[in-house]
């Protein structure tokens, strides 16, 4: 039996899915722009079904083929394109060739196998299982739009395949002897850069592309705020400026570039968007003898000594730019001060402090 539902694309455009389903048969779906061309489609499928020659639509196009059209329609809105596209090639070597009816859950779980043990391209050595669930994705959403755009395939194969259990992430900060030895060693750096683009990071949360990657138009002294318009979740923020943060722009605003509205710009003829600054920041480690200390733990020791200070996690999480409190919840533990302030409360409240 067919059944025929009218769809809105995410361009405003109008489809029409057809799905037929009869006993004994795989089940087939296709999409069309006409509402004509659905029901002629329906008619002659379902004929040919009940003959014995129908081949089903998955049949009739390679992973190949899919993997173009996505990244043709659906890569170009991603922040993340070109990695995606770096793992979509992946897929694309091994079974590209092959057709979409054949990409079963177990085909995939033996690839997910094989990409266990191949080595990483840079810096060789075994593959993390994050690296691998993120190729896991990539093909999870090309089959995805398969199924909700273009009606190749009935259901995800990868609905049924497993991911790897993956590590719930470090959480590596500045302790409080750690923390004035190593502002010291970056405010005695020769590198004027590195003084500004740390105190930034601990004092706003920022990442370390939000940081770096400031302009002066993003920036509003009297409101003590720079606007984040394009973030990694795709959501807009204000990054709070305090302490001496503000009084080191305001110092940096006098001598300013007209010429170039970066905070921290970088040499002529890099490719990068600011300034590097590894080679200052390895060297401010060495001197402050901090070892195991990476730029984005300077983000964890601005969200560990929020939380050790008692704040709520929403609002670490609204500083931060997190969206989910999962990813706030590793530094929960950090406050256990806290808690006991909220015992002491709640003892108070029910009469038997």
């Amino acid at each position: 039996m067919a059944n025929i539902e009218k769809r809105i694309n995410s361009d405003g455009s109008t489809s029409y899915r057809v799905k037929i389903r009869l006993k004994g048969q795989t089940p087939e779906s296709a999409s069309f722009s006409r509402l004509t061309d659905a029901r002629e489609w329906a008619k002659k499928t379902e004929a040919e079904m009940k003959a014995g020659r129908h081949f089903g639509i998955s049949k009739r196009h390679t992973l190949a083929e899919l993997l173009d059209r996505y990244e043709k329609s659906a890569l170009p809105k991603l922040k993340s394109a070109e990695t995606v596209k770096a793992r979509l090639d992946w897929w694309r070597n091994i079974h590209g060739k092959n057709l979409l009816s054949d990409l079963t859950p177990d085909v995939i779980a033996k690839a997910r196998d094989k990409l266990k043990d191949t080595p990483k391209q840079r810096g060789g050595g075994t593959r993390s299982a994050a690296d691998v669930n993120r190729t896991l994705a990539a093909l999870s959403s090309a089959c995805s739009f398969a199924v909700k755009e273009l009606g190749w395939l009935e259901r995800n194969p990868m609905e049924r395949v497993t991911k790897g259990s993956e590590n719930k992430g470090r959480v590596r900060f500045l302790s409080d002897d750690e923390l004035p030895a190593f502002l010291k060693a970056c405010r005695e750096s020769e590198n004027q850069h590195l003084y500004l683009a740390v105190v930034l990071a601990l004092t706003t949360g920022g990442r370390q592309s939000e940081v770096m990657g400031l302009r002066w138009p993003q920036i509003d002294l009297k409101r003590r705020t720079a606007m984040l318009g394009d973030t990694k979740n795709g959501d807009a923020r204000a990054l709070p400026l305090s302490g001496e943060a503000v009084a080191l722009l305001q110092e940096r605003a006098k001598v300013r570039s007209l010429e170039d509205d970066r905070l921290f710009p970088a040499k002529s003829g890099s490719k990068s968007p600011y300034i590097d600054l590894r080679a200052a920041f390895a060297s401010a480690l060495e001197t402050a003898k901090i070892t195991d200390f990476h730029w984005h733990d300077l983000r964890h020791t601005a969200a560990s000594y929020l939380a050790m200070a008692g704040t709520s996690p929403l609002e670490i999480a609204k500083v931060l730019g997190h969206r989910t409190m999962a990813m706030v919840a590793r530094y929960s533990h950090l406050s256990p001060g806290r808690v006991v302030e909220l015992g002491d409360l709640l003892a108070e409240r029910m009469g038997v402090a």
